[in-house]
């Protein structure tokens, strides 16, 4: 990012000269940058207003997922939980981000078996066995919050629970591999430190995402491996970590609907998503 001058109005929004405001703090955080970490665009940092209402966002969607929870079950259709999600999220004041978002036609993302990723709500009927993503961003007061879950629809084998299992847990690890003024590398080493030794695979042509004021910000999340550190981690910066993880192999493709994403061999994925606050002493799971 190019620093202000001196006396240009502080980037934080303050209404202050940016020698009367942020420059010290500036100073010390571009240290950071000769030791090779990525100084990030300093308006990716929350305000405590910001955070304030991502976090009242990120409630709405954990009742959401909480909701559908409840009621998922063999039989139903993923056009059921798409209706679900809808009336949730209006009836409580909200927006569902992905409605239109470029075209998308639903309220939320429902990704069944060997579907990676935006899946979208259709007649589908849910079968016992099956093992399904359901990925919900709310708006709330302009302010957006993101997450999924996996949910095991009754006696699933044992090889979906583990890959389901195995997800939530490199989720779990990329959370804690998160510091403040480190480096957002840190997260993919983590993460596939440990699909490596289970013989899972991360895909790779998507990941995470900065969230909060818009539905997709900087930084992008890899959920893989990297050289060097990467982004520097700064207290304030909002964004999810949601590795997906396949069965097989990590190539993945697009289908006809130009949203779907399957795994290439057909193998099984599994995905868990939360948005997260960097704070001054770790990590803030908001939703």
């Amino acid at each position: 990012m190019k620093r202000p001058n001196r006396n240009d109005l502080c980037w934080c929004g303050s209404g202050k000269k940016y020698k009367k405001c942020h420059i010290e703090l500036d100073n010390a955080i571009y240290k950071y940058e000769e030791q090779g970490y990525v100084i990030p665009s300093l308006n990716v940092i929350k305000s405590e207003k910001q955070i304030q209402g991502i976090r009242k966002s990120g409630e709405l969607t954990r009742r959401v997922l909480d909701m559908v929870g409840d009621k998922i079950k063999a039989g139903i259709t993923t056009d059921e939980i798409n209706t679900w999600v809808s009336e949730y999220i209006t009836e409580n004041g909200g927006i569902a981000a992905t409605l239109n978002y470029n075209g998308f036609p639903k309220s939320v993302c429902t990704s069944i078996n060997n579907v990676i990723c935006h899946g979208i709500p259709d007649d589908t009927v849910i079968k016992a066995g099956d093992i399904i993503n359901v990925d919900v961003t709310s708006i709330l007061d302009g302010y957006y919050s993101d997450a999924s879950r996996m949910f095991i629809i009754g006696e699933a084998s044992e090889a979906a629970i583990k890959l389901v299992e195995a997800a939530k847990e490199a989720l779990r690890l990329g959370i804690e591999a998160v510091k403040p003024y480190g480096g957002l590398h840190a997260v993919g080493v983590a993460i596939q430190e440990y699909c490596d030794k289970l013989g899972y695979s991360i895909v790779k042509d998507l990941g995470g995402h900065g969230v909060g004021i818009k539905f997709h910000e900087e930084p992008h999340v890899d959920h893989f491996a990297k050289k060097g550190k990467g982004v520097l981690l700064l207290p304030g910066m909002v964004f999810t970590i949601e590795p997906m993880i396949n069965e097989g192999d990590y190539h993945c493709e697009v289908l006809d609907d130009e949203w779907t994403v399957v795994t290439r061999d057909g193998s099984l994925s599994a995905q868990w998503e939360h948005t997260i606050l960097v704070t001054e002493t770790g990590v803030e799971i908001i939703v």
